[in-house]
């Protein structure tokens, strides 16, 4: 899992500062070099059309890296095994 979290740490994308709730908006206006009022009113229309815009949020909210490089999902994951001791022994 590590790599994985590294691939996504090297994509350069990172949850904006100008967050309104998760920051994923704002960083991928960001990396798009595009004002981020422009990038939510898209994702609100794209909300208006069926389909999954909400879940796709949801998802890029877990693994795009915050501002200071840390990943929700990495730090859910490495939280659920510091609590599992070692598996059972034969």
């Amino acid at each position: 899992m590590d790599k994985f979290f590294s691939a996504i740490r090297s994509s350069g994308l990172r949850r904006g500062p100008r967050r309104m709730l998760g920051g994923v908006l704002a960083g991928l206006a960001a990396k798009a070099n595009v004002d981020v009022a422009f990038v939510r009113i898209g994702f609100l229309l794209l909300c208006l059309l069926p389909g999954p815009a909400f879940v796709a949020y949801l998802a890029a909210w877990i693994l795009i890296p915050a501002q200071d490089g840390h990943i929700i999902l990495e730090d859910f994951l490495a939280k659920r095994s510091i609590g599992r001791g070692p598996g059972p022994t034969a």
